[in-house]
């Protein structure tokens, strides 16, 4: 069988985002399920505020364009969501809405073809004891409509600042016990769908 391409992102690009370390742990756990797995800085693709007429006028941005290939390539997407506000952080949402748009050069791989029938999955992170959770709501309902198959598994990882050890693993046990469940339901998952 195929291995499962799996994109993480996090949806924060503070230097020190609390959302940052928690991804790399999800890559992790990820890989020991046996994904391929691609860990992407939304900092390297520093898209301007969605405006249609800025679209109309000067098409996609590059840097979207080639994330959308990027996504396209891969077979699902774990997203990392700091919560602001109860909700998605805006950077989060503002690139789920660019990738979603269609490039007339590429239509193959733009729009709605980088998400539909791929799996995905929502982590939350937070310094507070909720762990971003009431974000991942509003993450899976954008996610499927999107297209996407939203896995059931989530989590949400509080007081995230502590959250990660030194080995990269989430530091409290039973946490990463559910982080390695997610992930192995998730490259299951996209092995399926993408076989």
């Amino acid at each position: 069988m195929k291995t499962p391409r799996i994109v993480v992102m996090a949806g924060s690009r503070r230097a020190k985002a609390l959302s940052r370390p928690v991804a790399r742990a999800c890559a992790q756990a990820l890989a020991a399920a046996g994904a391929e797995v691609e860990l992407i800085e939304l900092a390297d693709y520093p898209a301007p505020l969605y405006d249609g007429d800025l679209e109309a006028a000067h098409g996609l941005p590059d840097c979207i364009v080639r994330l959308q290939h990027r996504l396209h390539a891969s077979d699902g997407l774990l997203l990392v969501n700091p919560e602001y506000n109860g909700s998605i952080t805006p950077l989060m949402k503002n690139t789920l809405d660019w990738c979603s748009r269609p490039n007339p050069a590429d239509p193959a791989r733009s729009g709605g073809a980088v998400y539909a029938g791929r799996a995905a999955a929502v982590v939350g992170s937070s310094p507070g004891a909720l762990g971003g959770m009431r974000a991942l709501f509003h993450v899976r309902d954008i996610l499927g409509y999107l297209g996407m198959q939203v896995i059931p598994q989530q989590l949400a990882v509080a007081k995230a600042g502590e959250a990660v050890g030194e080995d990269g693993r989430l530091s409290d046990p039973a946490q990463q016990t559910m982080l390695d469940k997610l992930a192995a339901a998730l490259v299951d998952t996209a092995r399926r769908l993408r076989a």
